[in-house]
């Protein structure tokens, strides 16, 4: 982290002090012809998903920018954090991503902070750009997300940024310390013939596990005895394990165009390939076996799990597009993985193999057109392989009903494999060991979306799945995976809506939402709530723009996902209900020139009457603390 932050640093103060030597009072010249020119308009700082879609950089101050305020970067909506910055997080909604067809690694509650290639942008600004974030974290420690992007001509464009966390935690043994590293590059010719991205990252998430409070721990957490509000002196299970998640990845796509280029109207027919390549380890250690907690060991010290996986997708496309007929791309690749141990099990149910891996191929199109109002949408991709084979499909369709409400609606259906720990699995626990020969999980869904400025803007989700899979207790108490052999069905619908009264702002967000089918092995809060009423203002003769109120969250009871920290997973437990509690946040917001200051009392209720909530079982929720905290851009 260390290295990392000091190679940023110095990317930075070196562009920092070139820009202070061209400017020099001695230039006057240089100055002179410097001023004449115009500054950069905000909107010429482009941000580049890796489907293309572009935005621009954005410094204004608003609520969402405050619900965005966190660890992950995005808004928490439907999100139960743990205690310390850096853990994980217990779902509200269904989060299961249906979207891809080849099965994923495990460890997924490891991976909220892990930086997929979706989740890379690249860049394009007309100076120098720097973004740094920095937020206090409970106890000792910081979190930091520095971030530097500079543009060497008008077509060549580098990135580079560092998100480190370091966390003690105010509970034993809950230490975090993360690393997300990723650079990037954004390239195109000068006649516009040739695009090209790419992007390197390296990642470690650390979280020390402590199997959560102790049945004593626990009585007197919910009794709310006053001499635990040191939360230091709740006894934990175990105070010698940590999970490390390691990961690297390297992304390349890139287009040449045989016809017109990409700014263009003319018809373009352009060739498309993209590789993406992804190298993975999840290692779980322990000097000395918790066997009360987590079951028999095949040794007593020194336990290590480790979990390896690599994938590598390679995809070429021929596109034509036309304004006419649309936009139409046929894809075809080759993807591959492994998942694999160190040796092959053998116990008293049968061996337990030691790899997992997948050779595929894939082909599949896509079609975008504007048609009769309608904005139209299909994919489909097919997996063809002896053991993985899947496919995905999805169609939609958006119209603006007129410039303030807009609908868009589809459908999609996704079959693939589950993720590679349901179906196997090494640890030197005895009951962490299996091999399974699951079905292919099946989804299906209707979807819609609808922005109405005058009442709200909705969403909503129907989704049905076949061989829905899950981990649960087995009859022996001991956690395993399981395929559900019926159908699981849920309903979803989730509203918004800011009202303003003047300098005054109530900003709403309401999700319901029903299992019908499938209760057994899918948990989720009948209703999930955030309110946030504030006030707005400029002050300071407009010096400072500040927003500053209280934001309430709350969420039904129900019977929430338990977690296992050897398997850095939630698994689905029937027996207690949490929940039916509100959070109450202060906040204090302001923005000075590009820089954005945040102050935050969180979780303030507790503070008047005490907290025994919980994040998950024997996990407490976290406290009330006083947050503080910035986002600040320099345009050079």
């Amino acid at each position: 982290m260390k290295k990392a932050l000091f190679l940023i640093s110095f990317v930075i103060i070196g562009y920092h002090c070139n820009a202070q030597e061209q400017r020099s009072p001695g230039r006057v010249g240089e100055e002179k012809s410097k001023d004449s020119v115009a500054e950069p308009t905000i909107d010429l700082f482009k941000i580049i998903s890796i489907e293309n879609d572009t935005t621009h950089v954005d410094t204004s101050l608003t609520i969402q920018k405050d619900y965005k305020f966190n660890y992950l970067r995005k808004d928490l909506f439907g999100l139960l954090p743990f205690a310390n910055t850096g853990q994980t997080y217990n779902k509200l909604t269904e989060f299961r991503d249906f979207s891809t067809i080849m099965p994923k690694f495990g460890a997924r509650a490891r991976h909220y902070n892990f930086m997929e290639a979706e989740d890379i942008n690249y860049y394009y600004v007309p100076t120098p750009l720097t973004e740094l974030y920095f937020k206090t974290v409970p106890e000792q420690g910081q979190q930091l997300d520095a971030f530097f992007t500079v543009n060497t001509s008008e077509r060549l464009n580098f990135s580079i940024a560092y998100k480190g966390v370091r966390a003690l935690g105010r509970y034993r043994h809950i230490l975090t310390s993360t690393g997300n590293f990723r650079t990037t590059l954004n390239y195109q010719t000068k006649n516009r013939k040739y695009r090209a991205k790419a992007h390197f990252v390296s990642q470690d998430l650390l979280n020390e596990e402590n199997g959560g409070l102790t049945d004593e721990a626990l009585a007197s957490y919910i009794s709310k005895e006053p001499e635990f509000d040191d939360r230091s002196v709740l006894d934990v299970n175990f105070e010698n394990a940590e999970s490390t998640l390691y990961g690297k990845g390297f992304f390349l796509d890139h287009q040449y165009y045989l016809s017109g280029a990409q700014d263009t109207i003319q018809n373009k027919f352009y060739l498309s390939h993209r590789l993406d390549y992804s190298y993975k380890k999840f290692q779980y250690l322990q000097s000395a076996a918790a066997t009360a907690i987590l079951g028999e060991a095949f040794q007593s010290t020194n336990l290590n799990d480790e979990t390896r996986y690599r994938n590598m997708d390679n995809t070429v496309a021929v596109n034509f597009d036309n304004p006419v007929l649309g936009k139409i791309s046929a894809k075809a690749g080759y993807s591959f993985f492994d998942y694999w141990y160190d040796s092959v099990f053998i116990g008293e149910n049968g061996v337990v193999g030691d790899r997992l891996d997948g050779r595929l191929i894939n082909v599949g199109g896509s079609y975008d057109n504007y048609l009769a109002g309608f904005n139209l949408h299909a994919d489909v991709s097919f997996n063809f392989g002896d053991d993985f084979s899947g496919n995905h499909i999805l169609a939609s369709a958006g119209y603006s009903l007129d410039d303030n409400n807009f609908l868009n609606f589809g459908i999609k259906q996704t079959s693939r494999a589950p993720n590679l720990n349901f179906l196997l699995y090494q640890s030197d626990y005895i009951n962490y060991n299996w091999q399974n020969n699951f079905d292919n999980e099946n989804a299906q869904s209707l979807f819609f979306e609808l922005s109405a400025k005058m009442i709200a803007n909705f969403s909503g989700e129907i989704t049905q799945i076949q061989n829905y899979t899950y981990f649960s207790l087995n009859n022996d108490g001991a956690v395993k995976p399981f395929q559900f052999v019926g159908d699981v069905r849920y309903y979803k619908l989730k509203a918004q809506r800011e009202f303003t009264f003047g300098k005054f702002a109530l900003d709403n967000t309401i999700l319901y939402q029903n299992i019908s089918d499938g209760k057994d092995v899918l948990n989720l809060p009948e209703l999930v709530t955030r309110n946030t009423f504030y006030y707005k203002d400029f002050w300071f003769d407009k010096a400072l723009y500040l927003q500053t109120g209280l934001s309430l969250r709350y969420f039904s009871s129900y019977q929430m996902d338990a977690y296992d920290p050897v398997l850095a997973e939630f698994y689905v437990q029937n027996e207690t209900e949490y929940g039916n509690y509100p959070v109450v946040d202060f906040f204090f917001n302001g923005k000075v020139d590009q820089a954005r200051i945040f102050f935050k009392l969180e979780n303030l209720n507790f503070l008047i009457d005490g907290n025994n909530n919980f994040s998950a079982p024997r996990y407490p929720h976290n406290d009330f603390m006083v947050r503080f905290g910035l986002v600040w851009n320099f345009f050079l």
